[in-house]
């Protein structure tokens, strides 16, 4: 089936919803086609993800003519007992990087300077 992302297989250290907060936070503008293939997710679960993460008020949006803006709440604190106090900010400031960072290759691999 053409537009479907190759399936991932083994275990993660992210979530989806993570990896799609992510994606929107890079780009506030992106496409829903957009995140799931940065995502390699389906159209139909970026959807879900997007509805999940609106109804528990981390992400909202407006729309602009045919195409969305997204809002992230950054002091949303994160859900699980584990993280308890850690916000949407903390999360985002691991996770988003600037696309330079992202295409150097041996980018994650170089040792911190000294």
């Amino acid at each position: 089936m053409d537009g479907v992302p190759e399936p991932h297989t083994g275990w993660t250290f992210l979530t989806n919803h993570a990896r799609v907060l992510a994606a929107i936070a890079d780009d506030h503008t992106t496409r829903i086609r957009d995140i799931a293939a940065h995502c390699r997710l389906t159209e139909r679960a970026v959807q879900k993800i997007i509805a999940d993460l609106e109804r528990d008020g981390y992400l909202s949006h407006t729309r602009e003519g045919r195409s969305n803006t997204y809002r992230i709440d950054p002091s949303k604190v994160l859900r699980h007992p584990a993280e308890a106090g850690l916000t949407v900010a903390s999360l985002l400031s691991l996770l988003v990087q600037d696309e330079s960072h992202r295409t150097t290759p041996g980018a994650a691999r170089q040792p911190a300077p000294r």
